[in-house]
């Protein structure tokens, strides 16, 4: 006769039983879920590598999509005007950098200097370039004889650019009106004395900005009472093909010459290499940033050519003498008459304006004008009163050839 099982054991037994199937369940679940990731990832990424051979190949055989920018010309190197594209727009090029700045900046002096001081390494232009000549104006007020002027320059707009340097109390509205060429062509300037430094400085400014617009290829430094004595081609071939530049020096012996030396400029500059000469200049581009960039030779004159000195009839002639002299006339181009004596050159009035002087002025003398004897010496003289203007204006077009 069988036992009875006790009912605890039974219950134990039952219960092993049912841990065991729970725990097989939950590994079969498992398993099965396992087993149902890996062939679902397998499939999405078989899914995913279509989708972007499909995207590819749709890529590969259509055109790029449009970034919204139109194209543009291939021709002009100045990027002048339009080529008459399908896009109807012109090429940019070296406009924006080639356009004349703004007269009316407001660059301090220093910030001026440095950026016109750049020039480029490559001497080949990369476009169609029309030298100009820049004329620089020194003066107090207004320019006194404008109206030979505007008949000078009237119809070679192209061909010059205008540079006014005056007093900073010169009231502009009152000088040159809307239409003059002189109009709106004041620089920032500020205030100079005779004999002073700051003259030179004034040259400097007038050079920076005219620097600034590459197309400016001489420069000539004029006051107001200056007067042209030949027409604008004439005077514009004699500078714009001349192989040298223009500015006097020379040495001279006593106290208004190497008497203004101060030895505390040694020993960058020495009393051998001291010269004196007209401030009047005519020179080119190269030179026009040696003068602007110059940290050297300036500030000595700054500090020690003061009072008696003079710095704008030695700074430039010994500069020039020192470090550019193969390349120079040693004249100027510019007729003034020294010969009464004294601190400033002779002035001019109506009666002293005749047809035989100025005649004498254009042939009158003989010189060498690159490697050539020429008797056109002079281009500009001074100092002529505005009571001459009437007479200038009367011979200009028969003496002078101007208008």
């Amino acid at each position: 006769m069988m036992k009875n099982v006790p009912q605890s054991s039974f219950t134990k037994l039952f219960n092993a039983q049912l841990h065991i199937l729970n725990l097989l369940s939950f590994f079969l679940f498992f398993g099965c879920g396992l087993i149902l990731g890996i062939i679902l990832s397998f499939s999405l990424q078989d899914f995913s590598f279509n989708l972007h051979i499909t995207q590819f190949s749709q890529l590969s055989s259509s055109p790029p999509p449009s970034l919204g920018l139109e194209s543009v010309s291939s021709s002009g190197g100045d990027g002048g005007g339009d080529d008459g594209g399908d896009a109807g727009f012109s090429r940019v090029g070296l406009r924006e950098y080639l356009k004349p700045p703004n007269i009316t900046h407001d660059m301090e002096d220093e910030e001026l200097l440095w950026r016109a001081s750049m020039s480029p390494k490559i001497q080949e232009y990369p476009f169609e370039r029309v030298p100009k000549v820049a004329f620089l104006f020194l003066a107090r007020g207004p320019v006194l004889l404008a109206p030979l002027w505007e008949k000078f320059f009237k119809g070679y707009e192209d061909l010059y650019s205008i540079y006014v340097h005056s007093s900073p109390s010169f009231n502009e509205s009152e000088g040159e009106p809307p239409g003059s060429v002189f109009h709106g062509r004041r620089i920032p300037s500020k205030k100079v004395g005779w004999g002073d430094v700051n003259m030179v400085e004034a040259e400097r400014r007038l050079l920076a900005n005219a620097l600034l617009d590459l197309s400016n290829e001489r420069f000539v430094l004029l006051s107001e009472s200056c007067i042209p004595l030949f027409n604008f081609t004439t005077i514009y071939s004699h500078l714009i093909n001349s192989s040298q530049n223009f500015v006097e020096l020379y040495d001279l012996e006593g106290p208004v010459g190497r008497g203004r030396y101060s030895p505390k400029m040694g020993p960058q500059i020495s009393i051998d290499q001291w010269r004196k000469g007209s401030q009047w200049f005519q020179i080119d581009r190269d030179l026009a940033i040696e003068i602007i960039s110059d940290k050297t030779y300036f500030p000595l004159f700054r500090n020690y050519c003061n009072g008696n000195c003079y710095a704008d009839e030695h700074y430039l002639p010994t500069f020039v003498y020192m470090k550019f002299g193969e390349k120079n006339a040693n004249r100027t181009l510019t007729w003034v008459d020294w010969t009464y004596g004294g601190p400033h050159p002779r002035r001019f009035i109506r009666t002293g304006v005749t047809v035989e002087f100025l005649n004498g002025l254009r042939s009158g003398y003989n010189c060498e004008y690159n490697g050539n004897s020429t008797n056109i010496c002079y281009l500009f003289a001074r100092k002529f009163l505005p009571n001459t203007l009437d007479r200038l204006l009367r011979y200009a077009p028969k003496v002078l050839h101007i208008g």
